[in-house]
């Protein structure tokens, strides 16, 4: 008679190896920290030494041992030289979040193109380059997970993101398409589209107002939420270790909006 199904241990990532790109802290920290809580030997990437070394004292303070190293995912031969370094001390990479992404909050018709290929090649020429190096390995080992961190901007438009809006909404189509590409290897690539995620880089929009109100933005975004509050890094957590894990074997080419249900919901009625 076949075992049962393990449900809980389909979520482990015991020898498992994970690497995030931009994990110094926020979102990709948590969706590291979490990996990492899962089972999984977790390495990460910065651009500087500074950043690098403020990271690893924070993942020691949170217990876990990751591994840092400094490489811009935007070029191709850092990104060769690490995944090559992560794989001979770590092993061949498992999972890929490409999480390292910018914003730049600029009308479209004051924006530079220099800037708006800035934005373009981190946030989507770069997750490109790094599947690209990693895809080839787990299609020899005959498995893979690519997470890739999208936004409510592969959906929708807003003022002064052009740039973001059109990276993410192309990120959502290169997830689909190695989906559709390397599916039948047994790879699984999804995204993850956070809503709007209160970190320290969006407390001054959260600050409450001399007379007490909220900000303006505050007030705007908890009443297009049905939740009724911004998401936390921890509510992205979860999410990510599913799509990290065999429990999401047959899930691919799918974005998870894990939003508070905000891309769902019209709003409410003026009074």
């Amino acid at each position: 008679m076949d075992r049962p199904f393990d449900v809980m241990g389909s979520f482990s990532l015991e020898g498992k190896v994970a690497l995030v790109t931009g994990a110094a802290y926020g979102i990709g920290f948590a969706i590291a920290s979490a990996l990492a809580q899962a089972g999984a030997r977790v390495a990460f990437n910065c651009r500087s030494q500074e950043h690098l070394d403020a990271a690893l004292e924070d993942y020691r303070a949170a217990g876990i041992d990751a591994r840092g190293y400094i490489a811009d995912v935007c070029d191709e031969a850092q990104v060769a030289d690490l995944v090559a370094k992560v794989a001979d001390e770590l092993g061949t990479i498992d999972i890929l979040v490409n999480n390292a992404g910018i914003i730049k909050r600029i009308p479209m018709e004051e924006m530079s193109v220099s800037d708006f290929r800035q934005v373009v090649d981190t946030d989507l020429t770069a997750p490109f380059i790094m599947a690209k190096a990693v895809i080839p390995a787990m299609v020899e080992k005959g498995h893979g997970k690519i997470i890739n961190i999208c936004s409510m901007m592969s959906e929708l438009g807003r003022e002064t993101v052009s740039a973001y809006a059109a990276a993410k909404g192309g990120l959502k189509m290169l997830t689909r398409n190695i989906c559709s590409e390397f599916g039948e290897a047994n790879i699984q690539c999804n995204g993850i589209g956070p809503g709007y995620i209160a970190t320290p880089q969006t407390a001054p929009l959260r600050e409450r107002q001399a007379d007490g109100s909220r900000h303006p933005f505050d007030a705007f975004i908890v009443s297009k939420t049905p939740a009724g509050r911004w998401g936390t890094p921890e509510d992205l957590m979860g999410p990510a270790v599913f799509l990290a894990s065999d429990a999401s074997d047959f899930v691919n080419g799918h974005i998870l909006y894990v939003d508070g249900g905000i891309l769902a919901y019209i709003g409410k009625q003026p009074a």
